[in-house]
């Protein structure tokens, strides 16, 4: 700390800076925040003057070559601290905390992220130009020993502590035939290798890049998979569709891209990605005690269920071994589950409806209250999904106040019942005889959940007897 309060005074001629230890996460550097009057600067304390030198030097050369990354101010000489710019706190990770909870991004999200994985096309091929890759640590190049170092991770740090019995001689095979594929196609790119959510700083509306000295030239596939793969990030496949078609039209403006060769590689890299973070969470967790890590782990073992929803038929032995540790009895309760929202019509003459999930049932609203056109002989045919009874009750605007404030109430409920993994919930609109009132209510409430969340809606007018689903 003495160094970097020391480096801090050199550059600002301000002593005695307030200085803010930073959360870390997987990494042992350790990160502060020194400020004095209206200067602010991090400091890093790093253990390894080989990986502060790559990072050194790789934030020097993208800040020449006109990138977002934080400039370097100020170097001890021993290596081992540094003074950087700040950035701030906007976190991309936090700043789509509700599409992550949720599943369903806002537009000011998605353009974020839009914004982010376009940047990351030229991030690869202009921070490659002139870079001397010798510079880079622990390898200068993704090669077949850093391939192989990856995915034994995998196999030592996570796959042997689930106690499955599997053949080394098998798995080492199988190793040896996607370690070929992954390194097919050659690049002179710089490939991040921890690009994700929480390596991304928003500033001016702008994305910025930091922890990148793990880089090494590389092919572009790896931080394509790492940032769209992401354990928490929570991506619907439509979404990533939407990016990655934004990343290839990037990457486009810089090289030649095969859209079909692009994929068929991804999906490679895909898999690769998510047994090399399984093999950390299981070291960061499993072994060094680190609770975020064990509580990811959940999430890297549903991208991995959803992507051997297409087998690799090229490595049999892997697919079937891996097929086998998703579905052991230990990982079965953290498997993604979706939440169905039921939502019903009902006469309270008839009783408040079953709820067949066994839950003990959710919401009851009662819409007795509100302005009845059963009152009416005119409407003794018609429901709450016809226009003359929806007229009514939107004149009337007794209905609309009801359920102004009923759809804020269902939404927080929605979002808490997803962020914990909840898979049913069940909300009921009763009325005298369930035939306007409460159709009316349930029909838009069911409506505005569909339109809201994209996650299953059944909606039963039970009075009625009609059914219908939303997805």
């Amino acid at each position: 700390m003495d160094q970097l309060i020391s480096l801090f005074t050199n550059v600002t001629n301000k002593s005695n800076p307030q200085v803010e230890a930073l959360p870390t996460s997987g990494s042992n550097r350790k990160y502060y925040r020194l400020k004095q009057n209206n200067i602010s600067l991090i400091g890093v304390n790093g253990e390894s003057v080989e990986e502060n030198n790559a990072f050194i030097y790789l934030a020097q050369h993208f800040y020449q070559n006109d990138l977002n990354v934080p400039k370097v101010i100020a170097v001890s000489e021993d290596k081992m601290s540094y003074l950087q710019q700040d950035l701030g706190d906007s976190i991309l990770f936090d700043l789509i905390k509700g599409g992550r909870l949720t599943g369903v991004f806002s537009r000011e999200e998605k353009e974020l992220l839009h914004k982010t994985i376009s940047k990351l096309a030229e991030f690869q091929v202009k921070g490659a130009n002139n870079l001397n890759f010798d510079n880079c640590y622990p390898l200068p190049e993704f090669n077949r020993r850093s391939v192989l170092w990856d995915l034994n991770y995998f196999k030592y740090n996570f796959l042997k502590t689930t106690g499955l019995e599997f053949s080394e001689d098998q798995l080492e095979n199988d190793f040896e035939k996607l370690a070929e594929a992954l390194l097919k196609d050659k690049s002179d790119t710089f490939m991040y290798r921890d690009f994700q959510s929480r390596n991304v700083i928003i500033l001016d509306d702008e994305p910025y890049f930091i922890d990148f000295q793990g880089g090494r030239k590389g092919p572009v596939y790896y931080d394509v998979a790492s940032f769209l793969w992401q354990a928490k990030a929570n991506f619907t496949p439509d979404l990533r569709v939407e990016l990655i078609q934004t990343y290839i039209t990037s990457l486009k403006k810089f090289i030649d891209v095969d859209v079909s060769v692009f994929m068929q590689n991804l999906r490679q890299y895909i898999l690769f990605r998510t047994l090399q973070v399984l093999g950390a969470y299981g070291f960061r967790g499993y072994f060094e005690k680190k609770p975020h890590f064990i509580q990811s782990v959940p999430f890297a073992l549903n991208n991995l269920s959803e992507l051997l929803e297409d087998r690799f038929d090229e490595y049999p032995y892997l697919d079937s071994l891996l097929r086998k540790m998703v579905n052991l009895k230990q990982f079965i309760d953290t498997q993604k589950r979706e939440l169905k929202v039921r939502v019903f019509s009902f006469s309270y003459k008839k009783g408040i409806p079953n709820d067949i999930s066994g839950n003990g049932g959710g919401y009851v609203f009662d819409c007795r209250a509100i302005n009845n056109p059963g009152k009416f002989e005119r409407y003794n045919n018609v429901t709450g999904l016809d226009e003359s009874v929806i007229k009514f009750l939107e004149d009337d605007g007794e209905m609309v106040d009801f359920l102004t404030n009923i759809y804020p109430l269902v939404e927080k409920h929605i979002k808490r019942y997803i962020d914990r993994g909840f898979t049913d919930l069940m909300i009921s609109f009763g009325c005298t005889g369930g035939q306007h009132r409460s159709v009316y209510a349930a029909q838009h409430v069911a409506e505005y959940i569909s339109n809201k969340f994209g996650i299953k809606v059944s909606l039963v007018h039970r009075e009625q007897n009609l059914e219908q689903e939303f997805k």
